[in-house]
């Protein structure tokens, strides 16, 4: 596998090496060991998640609270978003910024946001399937999120605003400055 890493500290890409042939192909989508060795990180992820959802569909940006807080290891199996994690680290010189990539069923990246970071994804494509790994429980009570189209965050979300969809839930997340008044993320 590839690591490639990113101005914010914490986040990377994963690059599979993909081995093709007249068949298909195969490729380790996650291996401890490696992981381990290739990143420093000494993470158990616990629990597998998948969603699907049509084009337009915007999830996020969410987080867990601590002691729920969770780092996460996420792909696309079918179809194409772009994935968005923010760093919510108070203590962090990028505290506020974003990092936003492509993750396809064709690229086979995956996207490994640690702790301490809010997560959300749009989909690019006609539907996607999106699938991640998470290190921690989640909770209910310590779910949180921030509006998607926070003007202070100004994410670029490669589609038009017309075009999003989002749950109920989703429409009602607090703005960035009301979340930063109440630094949960010490890390």
């Amino acid at each position: 596998m590839e690591i490639e890493k990113f101005d914010i500290e914490g986040l990377y890409i994963i690059k599979p090496i993909i081995y093709n042939d007249e068949r298909g192909y195969f490729f380790e989508s996650y291996n401890q060991a490696k992981f381990e060795k290739k990143l420093g990180l000494d993470i158990e992820f616990i629990q597998d998640n998948e969603s699907k959802s049509s084009y337009g569909t915007l999830r996020g940006i969410h987080f867990q609270k601590p002691p729920f807080a969770q780092a996460k290891l996420v792909r696309v199996i079918s179809g194409e978003v772009l994935d968005v994690a923010v760093d919510l680290r108070s203590s962090s010189p990028t505290f506020g910024q974003y990092q936003s990539v492509i993750l396809s069923a064709e690229n086979k990246f995956q996207f490994f946001v640690p702790r301490g970071f809010g997560h959300g994804f749009v989909v690019l494509s006609e539907n996607a399937i999106f699938s991640y790994k998470v290190d921690n429980s989640y909770s209910k009570e310590s779910d949180g999120g921030i509006i998607w189209n926070d003007h202070l965050l100004n994410i670029d979300w490669k589609i038009s605003s017309k075009d999003i969809l989002l749950s109920e839930k989703d429409q009602s997340l607090q703005s960035f400055s009301e979340f930063s008044s109440n630094t949960i993320f010490k890390i």
